[in-house]
């Protein structure tokens, strides 16, 4: 009998101590605004080696569309894995907790289940740069841990440039060529915390959410990350004569009335060259925790996540920014990189959406994934990237129009973009991809297209309707 119990006492150890073993650390890193500059759309002399170095590492799915190209409802929906029509959250004001305070968020659900969870800088919305250094609108519930670090660009923000100086510097192309090395800058100091918690707990399971603020505006980075882009090879996007012509006012975003904000060509070089410099500073601080994830051991046994919460405009349209319906602000990196995956360095061109990454995520750690997030798992295809894959994505943004807002919806399929605002009564688009990835043309009108047009719009589904007028939104904060 004693023989038995301790062979049973044994064979329980094993297996407690083999389950212990066997979860996988989460690497979960948010990069704010950064848009989709890799793959193909990799900007001509842009250096990211260590993101390539990422990519090398697993898939790079070059065809992700955020829920909402905004802050705030992005961040939400990825961590709840519900889309903003659920939640009810499409400003920067609301919170996901005030219609589902019983939520399991996607941290939430590995703390459930034995991993360590912690948060080191942005991961859900912050007012940038105002709240840096606090827990800006953090989820409490979603970690165990949590690092607000606050560097010099914080306090140096008196010397930041701005060439529109009647909008603040969080909405407008500041920059800012900074003195002093990395580690001086927030971001910086958000990649030394988070490599600490990596050595204090790199011996049990952690989820650790590592979320940089830039390049969100104002750009500051270093003046050495400046110095790899000299302004005389900057080059501005070509926009056809009367792009405009075609597009319906509502696509326009309300904070950007005048084309390129009305600046000169040599100051929008000025804040691309920033912007820029800002991705490679954001680069560097991801090489120093893959360097980590090495030397501590433990790349083989982290996933790691990469995203960033929406897409970019760089010019595109004479548009800046965020907040369009346009395929750069609605397309944003997503890479993951499974440990001892067999598909290594390979770029996935199937149309996936953001809450994909909740269930992919805990499909890949073994998790069971609640009912509410309505993703799909996207393990099939980190081992066939071009597997059949036929599901649309849904993007929307609501426009403030003059108080009384409206809705813009699009839906992206493998071919076809279409986009339609208030239900159409405020304007549609209809972009063809495989013969035009930039959406010059807008094929709404052509009657060649309306049975397209009503198969696509069936694809937004019970929601596709305007918005409902009694919903909580704040126009001020659009």
């Amino acid at each position: 009998m004693k023989i038995r119990l301790a062979l049973w006492l044994l064979a329980t150890s094993l297996t407690a101590g083999y389950a212990a073993d066997s979860k996988l650390n989460v690497l979960f890193l948010a990069v704010d605004d950064l848009g989709n500059t890799f793959g193909r759309n990799k900007p001509a002399g842009l250096r990211t080696p260590h993101i390539d170095r990422l990519i090398d590492r697993g898939v790079y799915f070059e065809r992700a569309y955020c829920q909402i190209p905004l802050c705030n409802p992005s961040r939400a929906s990825v961590m709840t894995g519900m889309r903003p029509d659920t939640i009810g959250v499409y400003d920067l004001d609301r919170n996901f907790r005030d219609k589902f305070p019983k939520s399991v968020t996607l941290s939430q659900l590995f703390m459930n289940n034995g991993w360590y969870s912690a948060r080191v800088g942005k991961i859900y919305h912050y007012n940038v740069p105002a709240s840096i250094g606090t827990d800006g609108a953090d989820d409490p519930a979603s970690w165990q841990h949590v690092v607000n670090p606050k560097g010099r660009d914080k306090d140096e923000e008196h010397l930041i440039v701005n060439p529109t100086p009647w909008k603040k510097i969080s909405a407008a192309m500041s920059w800012l060529a900074a003195d002093g090395s990395d580690k001086e800058q927030t971001d910086g100091m958000i990649t030394t915390e988070a490599i600490k918690l990596m050595e204090q707990k790199q011996n049990e399971p952690f989820f650790l959410g590592v979320g940089f603020f830039r390049p969100h505006t104002p750009y500051v980075a270093p003046k050495k990350y400046f110095d790899m882009y000299p302004l005389g090879d900057i080059d501005l996007p070509e926009v056809p004569f009367g792009d405009r012509d075609d597009i319906p006012a509502a696509a326009i975003p309300h904070n950007i009335p005048l084309p390129n904000y009305d600046l000169p060509d040599n100051a929008l070089r000025k804040s691309l060259q920033a912007y820029y410099a800002n991705v490679s500073f954001i680069d560097a601080q991801v090489g120093r925790l893959l360097d980590a994830l090495d030397r501590l051991k433990l790349m083989d046994k982290t996933l790691i996540v990469f995203w960033s919460d929406h897409g970019y405009q760089l010019g595109e349209h004479h548009l800046w920014q965020k907040r369009t319906l346009f395929d750069e602000s609605s397309r944003a990196p997503v890479i993951i990189a499974k440990p001892n995956a067999k598909v290594r360095g390979r770029v996935c061109r199937r149309v996936v959406e953001f809450i994909d990454l909740y269930p992919t995520i805990a499909d890949l750690a073994g998790l069971e994934v609640p009912k509410t997030a309505v993703g799909r798992s996207l393990a099939p295809l980190l081992e066939q990237p071009n597997r059949r894959w036929d599901h649309p994505a849904i993007t929307q943004v609501v426009r403030p129009n003059n108080g009384k807002p409206i809705m813009g919806r699009a839906v992206t399929t493998a071919r076809f973009r279409y986009v339609e605002w208030d239900g159409g009564k405020a304007g549609r688009e209809l972009y063809d991809h495989a013969n035009d990835v930039d959406e010059i043309h807008n094929l709404a009108a052509d009657p060649k297209h309306a049975s397209r047009i009503k198969n696509l719009r069936g694809l937004f589904g019970k929601k596709a309707a305007p918005l409902v007028p009694d919903e909580p939104i704040n126009p001020k904060r659009l």
